[in-house]
């Protein structure tokens, strides 16, 4: 029998293993060598109980690598069972498989179980995006060209780096040997470890001060809590199917029609406090490229936290318990052998923005039921890996390039930022600039490029990035042929655009996916970041909010003509010949 717990014990336990997984990603970007995690803060911490159930999670992490941890948990506890190895106090696990719960290769998980009394009674984990991991080209992103799972770089599957406390030096002379920039990487994962350890002594803390008994009771009623939130959100939608599709670039550089401009299907079914997500319709996997994204790792952390997002609000629901309650009242139908459900070995390594334009399609399908808990369509990330050789030795940068917002019910989009399941924070230039050889020359928000609304979209970045020395780049990302989409009114955003700048030619327009490519010292990447939709009629904007952006230099007196009806003169609006242009126009 389950022991009870009183409210304010179990919240008073909620704030302690919280507490656990903030300290965890704090000291795990202390600790890290790269930008990616010191900087981005693309990495995840998280406590599970035995079973791999979510207890908290890191607030700083993105949700793409705290989320898939319950994943990693479970298929370890699988593949040590099928092989009959004995989990053990000490042990440290490390796994990365795509195919056992991982988001993709490069995000490497180190698991340590918790013992009590003899006992497991939990895992402590952390994730991280590392910047090689042994793939065909330099860097963990733009492995755009890979033909299967083994050409994205080493597998892990529930390997012991340390047994019973000791290390296993054999496994650490392997990734030594097969990795790019060995000692940053290898040094990340040592921070990971440590940074596990210190959230399984925390955990261990606070059960021998509590009791285990407790603990797992104020868990079991947490997760009950967050459940009924979430049944309660789904209760208040109507009864119904909800639809949408979207579209990803794909590659659109190919000949091949089955490689580009490739769909994705959400409808949403309500049935009373549950919902389901079913993908039926979405584009048949690629075998022979990684745009396939995992089910249990990907997929899976897409809709639940779109979901959780629309549906449950931090901004008027307050802080909500982050454990697996939230996921009980949802189902997700993905058919296999498709983009969202690909079978083993197909690539899967950029996986990233196609799962961001599922989100996308998922918060699509919900504007028709609750339209003023979205945004208009987003505009999605690139991600490019510049990589080259000093002294003998590869340096290696990955440089997430930001999209934007699609403008709400009550406000506009905002502009520049990560969007959905991506909430990696930007690298300061001066961390940029010292670390590799590369110059930011430019590095600000695009103009006259909004899409109109009453709420606009937000603006993409335009970053130009000079190469001070010869160096290689690679580049993964979607958004280049479709817009993103507005709603209610709104325009269509703008899509992104790359360019490739040599010191000595002309420029040259590149795809949104660019395999392993030389650039020589002089020459730039330009990249020019999609602008999210439009929300809600234009002419309804209020003149004032469409002379700020004018007085920004965000917006021409022109396009506000033009786009809004809006006619401004000596730096002010013109009341009466904006009423009377709005006028003619019906607004």
């Amino acid at each position: 029998m389950t022991k009870s717990v009183d409210p304010v014990t179990a919240a008073v336990i909620q704030g302690a293993l919280e507490n656990i997984a903030v300290e965890m990603g704090h000291k795990l970007m202390r600790m890290s060598y790269s930008s990616i995690i010191r900087e981005s803060e693309d990495f995840g911490a998280a406590l599970t109980d035995a079973e791999g159930r979510q207890m908290c999670e890191c607030k700083m992490s993105t949700p793409l690598q705290s989320g898939p941890i319950p994943g990693y948990i479970a298929n370890i506890l699988k593949v040590m069972a099928e092989r009959g190895e004995e989990i053990r106090e000490g042990d440290v696990i490390m796994h990365n498989d795509p195919y056992g719960g991982a988001s993709h290769g490069p995000d490497v998980a180190f698991c340590i179980p918790v013992f009590h009394e003899g006992a497991l009674i939990g895992w402590s984990a952390t994730t991280a995006h590392h910047l090689d991991i042994g793939a065909l080209t330099p860097g963990s992103c733009g492995i755009v060209d890979a033909v299967d799972t083994y050409a994205e770089g080493l597998q892990f599957k529930a390997i012991k780096v340390f047994d019973e406390g000791r290390r296993v030096d054999a496994v650490w002379h392997i990734l030594r040997a097969n990795i790019r920039a060995a000692d940053m990487v290898v040094g990340d994962m040592e921070a990971q470890i440590e940074a596990g350890r210190i959230g399984a002594a925390r955990f261990l803390a606070l059960v021998e001060g509590y009791g285990h008994d407790t603990v797992v009771a104020a868990f079991e009623e947490l997760m009950d809590y967050s459940e009924r939130l979430m049944r309660a959100a789904i209760a208040d939608i109507p009864d119904g199917d909800y639809t949408a599709e979207t579209r990803i670039d794909g590659y659109l550089d190919h000949p091949d029609p089955t490689k580009r401009e490739l769909a994705i299907v959400a409808t949403v079914r309500v049935r009373g406090d549950t919902l389901t997500v079913d993908l039926t319709g979405t584009a048949p996997q690629v075998d022979d490229k990684p745009i396939n994204m995992p089910l249990v790792g990907t997929v899976d952390c897409a809709i639940w936290l779109t979901i959780r997002s629309i549906l449950l609000d931090s901004a008027l629901y307050g802080e909500i318990p982050q454990n697996a309650g939230l996921t009980r009242p949802i189902g997700i139908v993905a058919p296999e052998g498709t983009l969202a459900n690909p079978t083993f070995p197909a690539p899967v390594i950029a996986r990233f923005c196609p799962g961001n334009q599922l989100a996308d399609t998922v918060m699509k399908a919900l504007a028709q039921v609750v339209p003023e808990k979205v945004s208009a369509g987003i505009g999605n990330l690139r991600v490019v890996a510049i990589s080259g050789m000093k002294g003998g030795q590869h340096w290696v940068h990955m440089e997430i390039m930001e999209g934007a917002y699609g403008g709400r019910h009550d406000k506009d989009g905002m502009d520049a930022v990560d969007t959905l399941y991506a909430n990696t924070r930007n690298n300061p230039i001066e961390d940029i600039e010292s670390h590799i050889p590369v110059r930011i020359e430019a590095y600000e928000l695009r103009e006259d490029r909004m899409a109109a609304g009453e709420n606009r979209g937000g603006l993409g970045a335009t970053r130009v990035f000079r190469f001070l020395e010869d160096a290689g780049i690679s580049i993964e990302g979607e958004g280049h042929r479709f817009r993103p989409w507005g709603f209610d009114g709104g325009d269509d955003g703008q899509v992104a655009v790359l360019t490739l700048d040599p010191a000595e030619g002309e420029d040259v327009a590149l795809p949104s996916k660019l395999p392993y490519k030389r650039v020589r010292a002089g020459d730039s990447l330009v990249a020019q970041g999609p602008c999210g939709g439009g929300y809600g009629n234009p002419l309804l904007r209020d003149p004032a909010l469409v002379l700020d952006d004018v007085l920004d230099d965000l917006l021409s007196p022109e396009t506000a003509r033009r786009d809004y009806g809006v006619v401004i003169a000596g730096g002010a609006v013109d009341a009466g010949a904006t009423a009377a242009e709005r006028a003619s126009r019906g607004g």
